[in-house]
């Protein structure tokens, strides 16, 4: 694997080897010494342009958990806030010799400038770039779902047949994106719900249902109902009357909750408005998969470092550019 840019040119087979290696980097994770040697003097630089603290802090753990050395790069008090372009920055990158950069930042489409502009030969990881994608968290997201479903039966699933709903704020979400595209490639059906202002507008070409009621989402019987942040920090207008409304229409409260199947669960990428895209109920409750999704990511991001970086002198070559 020579980046991870997307989850949408990812093929099934790339898929299944990030999963499948993300089980064994899990494994590993239960022992009492949870450092592996794996990646020693190798240099990954966190690129943050954008805040971040689940997803920084996952990458640095498990970078840390490889062996790698790793250097944190907060675009806020540096060079960029001065006016340095990303061209700048990543030649300093380069010139200090890393060999993995890991890039959140709020121009959809800047990872892939990165690595494919000839600016660096260091492996470019997204962690999420503008309303785009957000690759990392639908790998998390699809090994928590298969972990729920086959236990320690699932290396080599799929996801097929599957139900997923995807509730929330689709417009402005990348995580809904990545997921779509990866939960398709994995035979899972998707639907999106979400109010018709939060809806993009073309999505005709998109393999999923769109609904604008959750409680016909909920009768449906999904697998796994995925609740979205509101990310009013990225809206301009007003696409709904009030978070009153918006909680009553398409929050996940304790009556929705008992209506959902008995086996189905209730995910999040966190950080959660609680009270309004989800309950305390909903997020507090056994369904709730939330705290499961913060470990299983360093397991998924081991495994992209992994097969980033030493994957090609593994017998397994691992997954082509994504």
């Amino acid at each position: 694997m020579r980046n991870l840019l997307d989850t949408t040119s990812l093929t099934l087979e790339e898929a299944l080897r990030i999963l499948d290696v993300a089980e064994d980097m899990a494994d590993t994770q239960r022992r009492e010494v949870k450092k592996l040697p794996t990646l020693r003097g190798k240099t990954i630089v966190n690129l943050f342009f954008e805040d971040s603290t689940r997803t920084r802090i996952s990458f640095e753990a498990a970078a840390k958990r490889l062996s790698a050395d790793v250097i944190n790069f907060s675009a806020k008090g540096s060079s960029v806030s001065k006016g340095e372009s990303l061209q700048d920055t990543a030649q300093t990158l380069q010139a200090m010799g890393a060999d993995a950069v890991v890039i959140r930042h709020g121009a959809s489409g800047a990872p892939r400038t990165l690595a494919t502009s000839g600016w660096i030969t260091a492996g470019v990881v997204n962690a999420g770039d503008g309303t785009h994608e957000h690759p990392t968290q639908a790998l998390l997201d699809a090994f928590t779902i298969r972990k729920r479903r086959f236990g320690d039966a699932s290396r080599g699933k799929t996801l097929d047949g599957v139900r997923v709903a995807i509730v929330g704020d689709i417009l402005h979400s990348r995580v809904a994106r990545s997921n779509l595209w990866l939960l398709h490639t994995l035979g899972a059906e998707v639907t999106l719900v979400a109010p018709p202002t939060l809806v993009p507008q073309d999505v005709s070409a998109w393999p999923a249902r769109i609904l604008y009621d959750l409680d016909e989402a909920i009768a449906s019987g999904p697998d796994a109902l995925m609740m979205l942040r509101i990310q009013s920090e990225r809206m301009n207008a007003a696409y709904f009357p009030t978070e009153r409304e918006y909680a009553r229409r398409w929050g996940l409260d304790a009556a929705r909750l008992a209506a959902l199947p008995a086996d189905s669960i209730v995910m999040h990428p966190g950080p959660m408005n609680r009270g309004l895209e989800i309950s305390a109920e909903a997020a507090d409750s056994p369904r709730a998969t939330m705290l499961e999704q913060v470990a299983n990511g360093v397991s998924v991001r081991m495994a992209v470092l992994y097969l980033l970086l030493a994957g090609d002198r593994a017998e397994h070559a691992g997954a082509g550019e994504g």
